[in-house]
């Protein structure tokens, strides 16, 4: 029995040992003794290479300005772990993660004993956050997060009442898969039933899989630029504008306080899957709900600006199609200042096609390192940037001090990569930049 949070978290990140394995057997295993919880669930289930915690975020904001009570599991969190299994929005509490962990140990324990093996990290958060929404503090709505992939992901044991897979990029192919076809069939592998399937997906070769797919599952697929339309499209100083318009109905101008012109994309993904399943009847949500829940929606580390004067950001950026968005957005909204963008990253990321992206950028380069297993020094990423600009620092902490006491009211400080890496550097800034 663990008798406090730093011993249930510590057993449950003593699993990280165990790496990734895909497959649900040991998922299916666990929620059996369990009393099968992900069966009680009313869930929307959200895939995709980029966005998914933004379409998260946007689907429950909404869901809560409703009046929906609505559980969110996602991954990885920004500032603590508790932020992965959440209640309308807000973290569960500390003893509520060692009660989940004290329920799933002795289970994780007999597991190891058969042929099946030890559950990964994932796979034990993933079953407490089932367990909790369905047992201990039951939901209106729940939305899952897919951690990787879809197919073989642990949250696929799910039985939604919708999917959303958002888009489909080049990202851990050393898992998925080296080509977009290959990933679209793992991204996919959510698609259920008679079940819809949401997608902003507009690669040809990606639709053309998940085409295949919807139709051998009888599963209704709903895509943006046929049954939905972004348009209108305006970046203002403080919000992203839009006009969402589809076949129900045309919602103009509406505002998102997550920055860059991806955010519309993922956002429209959303209202498209609510908009189904008001009209099924599923849920009951008007039009005002969706337009004050979308302001409101807010997701840490996503072009999050954390000081306005001089301008300091923050933003995830992990992957090709991240980085390409996230350059977007610089020029897109900072074009008349400077730009000083730090950046890390894990070293099994495709790292020579971001730096492509950052090199057409005019910005002045700085390439740091932090303390994770897999992260790649900043000696490592200064031989694959490719820009004899750059400059390389070690030690991160340093780096940005000295960063933001020069910075000037015409310059901006973006600091992006890793989500780990994010979430490394966040408290640090918090205490030492000016509030908000």
């Amino acid at each position: 029995m663990l008798q406090s949070y730093k011993e249930a978290l510590e057993w449950i990140h003593s699993r990280l040992r165990l790496g990734i394995k895909p497959g649900l057997t040991r998922m299916d295993w666990m929620l059996e003794r369990l009393g099968n919880p992900e069966k009680e669930l009313k869930s929307i289930h959200v895939g995709g290479t980029n966005g998914k915690g933004s379409t998260v975020t946007y689907l429950r904001s909404i869901l809560n300005e409703a009046g929906y009570k609505v559980g969110t599991f996602t991954s990885p969190y920004i500032e603590q772990f508790n932020e992965r299994i959440s209640v309308d929005g807000k973290p569960i509490h500390d003893d509520e993660i060692t009660e989940l962990t004290n329920i799933i140990k002795p289970l994780a324990d007999e597991l190891e004993k058969t042929e099946l093996g030890s559950p990964t990290e994932f796979e034990v958060i993933t079953a407490m956050a089932l367990y909790y929404f369905a047992k201990v503090n039951p939901m209106d709505i729940t939305v899952i997060e897919v951690g990787l992939g879809g197919r073989f992901d642990s949250t696929n044991v799910i039985e939604p009442i919708a999917s959303i897979i958002t888009n489909v990029g080049m990202d851990h192919t050393q898992i998925l898969g080296d080509t977009i076809s290959k990933i679209a069939f793992e991204k996919a592998g959510i698609i259920k039933k008679n079940t819809p399937i949401i997608t902003c997906v507009k690669n040809e070769e990606a639709l053309a899989v998940l085409k295949e797919i919807a139709s051998e599952k009888h599963a209704e697929m709903i895509r943006i630029e046929k049954d939905f339309i972004v348009s209108g499209y305006r970046s203002l100083k403080e919000f992203e504008q839009f006009t969402y318009t589809s076949k129900i109905d045309e919602l103009k101008d509406l505002e998102l306080s997550l920055l860059g012109k991806h955010q519309t994309e993922n956002a429209a993904g959303a209202i498209a899957a609510l908009e189904f399943l008001n009209s099924n009847g599923f849920i009951h949500i008007d039009k005002n709900k969706i337009r004050s829940g979308l302001k409101k929606a807010y997701w840490p580390g996503r072009m999050e600006i954390m000081q306005e004067h001089p301008t300091v950001l923050i933003d995830g950026a992990h992957n090709p199609e991240g980085v390409q968005a996230f350059a977007n957005a610089i020029q897109q909204r900072y074009s008349d200042k400077k730009v000083k963008i730090v950046f890390s990253a894990l070293k099994d990321k495709d790292l020579t096609e971001m730096f492509s992206t950052f090199n057409k950028l005019d910005v002045e380069m700085y390439l740091t390192e932090f303390d994770f297993p897999r992260a790649a020094s900043a000696q490592e990423l200064m031989e694959q940037c490719n820009n004899p600009m750059a400059k390389a620092d070690s030690n991160w902490e340093e780096l940005l001090k000295k960063l933001i006491s020069s910075l000037k009211d015409d310059e901006v400080l973006a600091i992006t990569g890793s989500l780990y890496f994010i979430s490394t550097i966040k408290p640090f800034l918090k205490g030492i930049l000016k509030p908000k």
